[in-house]
């Protein structure tokens, strides 16, 4: 009915099963993204460790805007700035590139 009320320790354990059923390095970052939801911003970087250096991510915008997120929502704007300017770096869509400026800005302004 609402994103608070989202339940994400049953969208993590469908994440877990469809991980077992293909463990792709997309399905691993979507699982990382309902870990971070379901329990803390770390726990889903920590999952991202995995697959972040992933070849068929190298390019992949979500990975590093996750980062971003998940740093900011960790509270470390510099490494999510970081990120943040990564996924800026890729080819994205202009309303990506807003969204993904206007967080940038937003780990800047302390």
């Amino acid at each position: 009915p609402s994103f608070e009320e989202t339940d994400w320790n049953a969208i993590l354990a469908h994440y877990d099963q469809l991980l077992a059923l293909k463990p792709t390095p997309v399905v691993a970052l979507n699982r990382a993204v309902a870990l971070a939801m379901a329990r803390a911003p770390r726990e889903g970087i920590a999952a991202l460790a995995t697959v972040e250096q992933h070849p068929a991510l190298r390019d992949y915008l979500p990975l590093p805007a996750t980062l971003g997120e998940l740093w900011l929502r960790g509270g470390d704007r510099e490494k999510a700035a970081h990120y943040f300017a990564r996924a800026l770096a890729l080819p994205s869509t202009l309303p990506e590139k807003r969204f993904l400026l206007a967080r940038l800005e937003e780990c800047r302004n302390i």
